[in-house]
């Protein structure tokens, strides 16, 4: 009897002690391991505060300020603080429907009880006055400040971009960034938006049970300060960039200018385009999706996004590769008698007749030439195949810039279109090759897919004899040469710089007696090329490539205008224009100029 009594206290004790044990282990893991409680505590005498860093300022090359920042205010809620409140007056102050705001209540309360959440972004200073003058009649509430950006003339959008909101796939990538951040979307404000951005900060107040802050806790010793970003200075002459967007104003295409002995962009003009205030603010949202509707399109950024066939500009390319090649000389002269003909294919030209040199080729465009150069390329019998003689003019093409990514600063850049040897040998099969079926692309047509960029590149190595900088848009941060060393290396063109004269001669010719004697300046010696792309959509698109002065140039352009026709029609007196402008800061043709702010065409 007495073991039965002895095993019972020894049973009740054990599971007094069992008990005990479970409570302090539970009061362990509530007090050191589970902090949520803590949290919850703190919470309720602690508001954090973060303290939203300036953008970097844009600065134009001549340091004329194209980007800066205005104060602007977010509202934030701590759901489990909030009490009761006048929905309508608070709808009424912040100009906020009373639906939208159930159910960003409902979206903060999801997202945490305890932690702030942003339910209201970019509050202007009237209505954030107005907001605190009547805040402490919403418990829970508090605002914060921050800038948006702030444009000073409503000029290159597309270059500059736009921030927006952070979503869930930014916030996943990069941990800097919460729920209400604001992040690069495009253009400069996306390929440098870690320089542009800065370091967030955070301040720590104590606040009483009314929601009022009470002071800094600790006197600020935990706090940090937000880190104002780095300032950029681009490449852009905002006079010249000014100027090519009055220029293209009527117009559907791209200009883009390069200084070519540094590969640094002066101009990028992309038209239609739009003011790029319109993305700023609490209209935002409204604005952007008016303007994504627009049937013109003035989000897309045709400099780096937009591929054209290059038109007979692309003769001054295979002009190169064959000299190189050895397949013709300077001195090389050949036949065209109207266009190019083989048996029953025919090959328009401009009826130049008899013979033709090498120089009249480039300066007349002459289609028949350039066919017959193109054929020689790809029949080199220093190849054992037509499809290797192929990949060797490729591999020249890439050299040039063209159907690759040029690796500029510039974010959603195309590499364009220029079909691979392998491409071609399963359209036509091995051993199958017939040049004749490649031809168009002579004259630069058929597949064949340049950007404006590209091009304007193509121009900038001609200029330099042989070697271009890649192109970029920023010239210093903080003032200082400390942009990617990439856009420091000369990229050489495997051709020989002799070669590069004769072409050059012929570009000259081109502005004095050929097809762009438009575009003729006495006091400037402009080199150039005129392109005519055909257009299975509409009528052809005009195309015109220069640089000048012919030696130690300054500037290469190349500029595109869609469904113009003929090179010189439009393209060539834009590029001619803007040259003059930035060489002399005067225009000298103010009736050129009229008559292309006269022009209007038809876009559907």
């Amino acid at each position: 009897m007495e073991n039965i009594y002895s095993n019972r206290r020894l049973f009740i004790s054990g599971f007094f002690i069992l008990v005990i044990f479970i409570y302090i282990l539970r009061l362990f893991f509530l007090q050191i391991i589970d902090s949520s409680y803590k949290l919850s505590a703190e919470n309720n005498v602690f508001r954090h505060i973060v303290q939203y860093p300036s953008r970097g300022l844009i600065f134009d090359r001549h340091g004329k300020l194209m980007v800066y920042n205005q104060s602007v205010f977010d509202v934030v809620i701590v759901p489990n603080e909030m009490k009761a409140f006048d929905t309508l007056l608070f709808c009424k102050i912040v100009d906020i429907d009373k639906l939208e705001l159930i159910n960003k209540l409902k979206e903060a309360k999801k997202f945490s009880t305890y932690k702030p959440s942003i339910i209201i972004q970019l509050l202007d200073f009237k209505r954030y006055s107005l907001l605190q003058e009547s805040l402490y009649k919403f418990q829970g509430f508090f605002t914060q400040a921050r800038t948006i950006r702030t444009y000073d003339k409503p000029l290159a959008a597309s270059l500059l971009g736009y921030i927006g909101e952070v979503d869930d796939k930014a916030i996943k990538e990069n941990p800097y960034y919460r729920i209400g951040d604001y992040i690069g979307i495009s253009g400069i404000e996306k390929s440098y938006e870690e320089v542009l951005r800065g370091k967030k900060g955070v301040k720590i107040f104590m606040v009483d049970v009314h929601n009022r802050i009470k002071g800094s806790f600790k006197e600020g010793k935990f706090d940090s300060v937000a880190i104002v970003g780095s300032n950029l200075t681009t490449s852009i002459d905002l006079k010249l960039q000014e100027y090519g967007e009055s220029l293209m104003k009527n117009f559907k295409g791209s200009v883009v200018a390069i200084e070519p002995s540094t590969g640094e962009i002066l101009a990028l003009v992309t038209s239609p385009t739009y003011d790029p205030n319109l993305l700023v603010g609490q209209q935002r949202a409204k604005n952007y999706r008016i303007l994504q509707l627009d049937k013109n399109k003035p989000l897309f950024d045709r400099a780096i996004g937009a591929m054209y066939p290059p038109g007979s500009t692309f003769k001054l390319v295979d002009a190169l590769i064959a000299l190189q090649e050895g397949v013709i000389t300077p001195q090389t002269v050949l036949p065209c008698n109207g266009g190019f003909r083989v048996g029953s294919f025919f090959q328009a030209c401009h009826g130049h007749g008899g013979a033709v040199d090498f120089t009249r080729a480039i300066s007349g465009s002459c289609n028949a030439y350039f066919s017959q150069v193109f054929m020689r390329i790809l029949n080199d019998s220093k190849y054992d195949s037509i499809g290797l003689a192929y990949a060797n003019w490729r591999k020249h093409l890439m050299d040039f810039g063209i159907g690759r990514k040029l690796n500029t600063d510039l974010s959603h850049e195309l590499k364009g279109i220029l079909y691979t040897k392998d491409r071609w040998d399963k359209i036509f099969g091995n051993s199958r090759w017939r040049p004749l079926r490649l031809v168009s692309m002579a004259i630069g047509q058929g597949e064949l897919g340049i950007t404006p960029l590209q091009l304007a590149n193509v121009s900038a190595a001609i200029a330099n004899r042989g070697y271009y900088y890649i192109p970029h848009i920023v010239k210093a941060i903080n003032q200082k040469d400390s942009i990617d060393k990439r856009f420091y290396i000369k990229q050489k063109l495997n051709i020989n710089q002799e070669y590069f004269e004769p072409v050059i001669e012929g570009m000259e010719m081109v502005v004095k007696a050929g097809t762009a004697t438009v575009a003729f300046l006495p006091q400037i010696a402009i080199c150039g090329k005129t392109g005519t792309a055909e257009n299975p959509h509409g009528e052809d698109h005009s195309i015109f490539i220069a640089f000048a002065p012919r030696d130690n140039p300054k500037i290469a352009i190349a500029v595109f205008v869609e469904n113009a026709g003929f090179g010189s029609t439009v393209a060539a007196p834009i590029a001619s224009l803007m040259i003059e402008k930035y060489l002399t800061d005067s225009i000298s043709r103010p009736y050129l100029e009229e008559r292309i702010f006269n022009t209007k065409l038809k876009y559907e």
